[in-house]
């Protein structure tokens, strides 16, 4: 970022807050241009809420059985003044109108090679589809699911002996470093959408045992 000043980011979750984690972990680190603003559950008894708490991070659970859910998230987020919104592993479907209030502001990880395998249980689909190989993706939200334009994605092969369960743990350990690795480039202004493609300047991604595109050098 040009100014100095960390970009707070708001986090999204419903579950054990795995992607979470890593975003708080990599938000302790000196160098690192963001910091988490607060985490926002529809689940009360989602463990993203008592790992946000165990880091000194505001959790807050957002009944999703009243009225105007969407208006009073909304108003939470904007509330601490976040200028990003992480979904991380957040199982409801944002409207379009939440997604107008915050244009090009909401960004997703997803479990495949996106537009492959859209959905739940992307892992799942790629073992039945046959593919040879997998991955992850983080990409703008847009009105659609899972549609929108794509910033990172890593890939993984698929191995003849995979079930759902390895391939999602071998996705999740690249899903851990390429999220937190997106949200660095938009903070420091690398991340530029045009239309419906996202162009990067200057970066170079580059990993062994797997590969990111574009290539990104992990350390």
């Amino acid at each position: 970022m040009n100014s100095g000043k960390k970009l707070r980011v708001a986090i999204l979750a419903s579950g054990r807050g795995s992607n979470l984690q890593a975003l708080l972990d990599a938000a302790v680190e000196p160098d690192y241009p963001a910091e988490i603003g607060g985490v926002f559950c529809d689940k009360s008894d989602a463990q993203a809420l008592e790992r946000a708490k165990k880091a000194g991070v505001p959790a807050v659970w957002v009944d999703p059985a009243g009225e105007n859910y969407e208006d009073r998230l909304a108003a939470e987020i904007e509330a601490v003044g976040c200028g990003l919104i992480c979904c991380a592993g957040y199982m409801k479907i944002l409207s379009p109108a939440f997604v107008a209030r915050f244009p090009d502001k909401i960004i997703n990880i997803h479990p495949s090679l996106l537009p492959s395998f859209p959905g739940f249980h992307g892992q799942r689909q790629a073992l039945r589809a046959g593919v040879r190989v997998a991955g992850c993706t983080v990409h703008f939200i847009d009105e659609g699911v899972d549609t929108g334009p794509i910033i990172l994605q890593a890939a993984v092969p698929i191995l003849p002996e995979d079930t759902e369960e390895t391939l999602s743990a071998r996705i999740l350990w690249f899903e851990h470093r390429i999220y937190p690795l997106t949200v660095r480039l938009i903070a420091e202004g690398l991340v530029h959408r045009e239309g419906t493609r996202v162009r990067l300047s200057g970066v170079d991604i580059n990993h062994e045992g797997g590969f990111i595109s574009p290539p990104v050098k992990i350390l």
